[in-house]
Order: C-alpha cells, then sequence, then structure tokens
C-alpha cells in the first residue's frame, strides 16, 4: 500500500486495486479508469491510506454512462475523482464529518449508491449488482471506522 521513499499511495496501487473490483465485478460501466486513477494519486497525500476504492458512474440519470468517476476511502477522507475528457479533472473531497449516510439501490441490471452528506446528494450509478453488498460492508465499516474519530476532533 505504501512506499518507504515518500510513505505515499502510488498510481499503480491505485489502478491495480480498481482493476481487481473491476475483474471481480466486470458488469460495472467505467471508461477511462487509467486517467480517473491518475488524479485520485495526484491528491492523495503523503501518509494517507486508502482503505477502499471503486468504480462507478456520478450521476443521477442511469441513462448517462459518460460521467466515470473512481471514488476512495481513505483514513482521512472520501475522495470522488473524475478526469474530464479533454482537459482539467473534477475532484470531491468530503471529510468524515460531513458525510451523513448513505443508501443501496439494487435494480434487475445494476445497482446505485446515494451518498448523503451535508452539502449535497451525491449518485453512483451503473454499478454491477454483486458489488453492492462489498460496497456496502466497506462504506459501512469506513464511517464506522472514521466519523467517531472526526466527532471528538
Amino acid at each position: 500500500m505504501e512506499t518507504e521513499t515518500n510513505n505515499k499511495v502510488t498510481f499503480e496501487e491505485i489502478y491495480g486495486r480498481t482493476t481487481d473490483f473491476l475483474r471481480k465485478y466486470p458488469f460495472t460501466i467505467t471508461w477511462r479508469i487509467r486517467q480517473h486513477s491518475k488524479v485520485i494519486a495526484k491528491h492523495i497525500n503523503p501518509g494517507e491510506n486508502i482503505y477502499y476504492i471503486f468504480p462507478a458512474q456520478k450521476n443521477p440519470n442511469v441513462f448517462n454512462i459518460f460521467s466515470t468517476c473512481l471514488i476512495a476511502l481513505t483514513d482521512k477522507r472520501l475522495l470522488i475523482a473524475q478526469k474530464n475528457i479533454l482537459w482539467g479533472y473534477k475532484l470531491s473531497s468530503i471529510t468524515p464529518d460531513m458525510f451523513n449516510d448513505f443508501e443501496v439501490f439494487k435494480g434487475l441490471i445494476f445497482g446505485k449508491i446515494d451518498i448523503d452528506t451535508v452539502k449535497e446528494l451525491i449518485r453512483l450509478s451503473d454499478i454491477d449488482p454483486r458489488a453492492l453488498t462489498e460496497i456496502e460492508t466497506n462504506l459501512s465499516e469506513y464511517l464506522l471506522k472514521v466519523k467517531p474519530q472526526a466527532m471528538t476532533d
């Protein structure tokens, strides 16, 4: 997970964990994972550990399949990275004190997850329905692990 030289998670580790997820759950619709992984790698802080990472579509419409993002649960925050097609990127950083709760929806073909924060509702869609249990477990454990620390700070 971490290298000895700069104590930072590398692009190769992020990309490798994402492709492992996609090998396990191939029906998740994703595009340009390598570019999204580079955005996460650029913004991960030294000493910050990634607990879990998964791709999804960040959009309210299930039929819009061109808004892939990468979601990384770290020990400090939740990162959502999207590389734009031509130039630039979008990065959302949600600290644990801003994270309220989440809902999981399983459909016939795809699943979706709604993450409720203080400022907005983030809808992640077009996820392989078999992956929903694993994502829910990791999100729940993440909240139980990180949220109490944020409340005491």
